[in-house]
């Protein structure tokens, strides 16, 4: 049986099922399957077939070639919790414009790949899923550009395996303070799993319109509410509500903010100033909220703590630069690739 399928008959059984996996009594809205089927992504999907901790599981990801003359270099472009590859839709046709192969992977649990049953989820785990899919590819040396939990995912894989990363780059990444070491009180995987649960189109738009996008919110992000809403509310709701509950849980217990001074690569942090991100927020008593989620701060802590380290900022913006304002982001990012080659 396609691994799909058998994700679909299993997020079937788990949803009828009376333990921690029950879907709550009423869908939100009919939706996308399992694996993102019916939306569409930018560029063609390929999937990497692998196996991983006893399970059979897919990475779907894009390979999109130079469209100028090749630079001989390649961009891996790695999304966050509630982004997909798809996001970076114009970001990779600006690398792919500028001779960059770019391959964009969404990760095991996440949008077009596998969401397991069973999964112990790590930055390691994902960061060596990662690292198999580019030697399948004949990737054995590449830049990374990670948006936020992607940076997390990036950071450790640019810890394991330093000789296959040319550069790093990091994008509003979450994972620059530790939350729980600053008072964000613990929630179980059962209380995330619950939360998630209860997602919907309506409480999306809200955090992303306050949290990401400063309190403006432009049509063209209602495409990427869709794909998010619409993964939640489809056939497999509680099997994709469990899996973000797992990687909720790995965010909050497995910090990266004191691995950023063991980083020998040029690294560059993009940051959108006006972010105000931080995972539990919600759950923090008044005094802690207040202290956590200043990206305007954060982004020059961190980059005196990275030996090869450079900040660029953009003033205002907030936790998804790239998409806010794509072709100032896109112009930095290049600039900002070919200074890091050049160092």
């Amino acid at each position: 049986m396609p691994i799909h399928f058998r994700a679909l008959a299993l997020a079937a059984v788990l949803a009828a099922s009376s333990h921690a996996f029950a879907a709550p009594e009423a869908p939100i809205a009919p939706g996308y399957g399992i694996e993102l089927q019916g939306f569409d992504y930018p560029y063609p999907i390929a999937h990497f077939d692998f196996r991983s901790q006893g399970e059979s599981l897919q990475m779907a990801y894009m390979d999109v070639a130079p469209q100028a003359a090749p630079n001989g270099r390649t961009a891996v472009l790695m999304h966050g919790k509630n982004f997909c590859g798809a996001t970076w839709e114009h970001t990779i046709a600006s690398l792919s414009a500028a001779g960059y192969r770019v391959v964009v992977p969404d990760q095991v649990g996440f949008c077009a790949s596998t969401k397991p049953a069973h999964y112990q989820y790590s930055f390691q785990q994902l960061a060596a899923n990662t690292r198999a899919l580019l030697q399948s590819l004949g990737v054995e040396r590449a830049t990374l550009v990670a948006h936020s939990t992607g940076g997390m995912i990036a950071t450790r894989f640019a810890l394991m395996f330093p000789q296959s990363v040319e550069q790093l780059v990091l994008v509003n990444p979450i994972g620059l303070e530790d939350w729980k070491a600053l008072g964000v009180p613990a929630r179980s995987v059962d209380d995330w799993y619950a939360r998630e649960l209860k997602l919907s189109a309506d409480s999306v738009r809200q955090y992303e319109t306050s949290t990401y996008y400063v309190n403006h919110w432009k049509p063209e992000y209602e495409r990427w509410l869709t794909m998010l809403a619409g993964l939640n509310s489809g056939p497999g709701h509680a099997l994709v509500a469990w899996n973000s509950a797992l990687v909720y849980d790995m965010i909050m217990t497995q910090p990266v903010v004191y691995e950023f001074p063991l980083l020998k690569m040029p690294t560059v942090l993009m940051i959108g100033t006006a972010d105000t991100t931080a995972i539990g927020s919600d759950l923090a008593p008044p005094e802690v909220k207040a202290r956590i989620g200043h990206y305007d701060r954060l982004g020059k802590q961190v980059v005196a703590t990275i030996p090869r380290g450079r900040l660029i900022e953009f003033e205002g913006l907030g936790h998804a630069p790239q998409i806010q304002e794509p072709e100032r982001f896109d112009a930095a990012l290049i600039d900002a690739m070919a200074a890091l080659a050049a160092r």
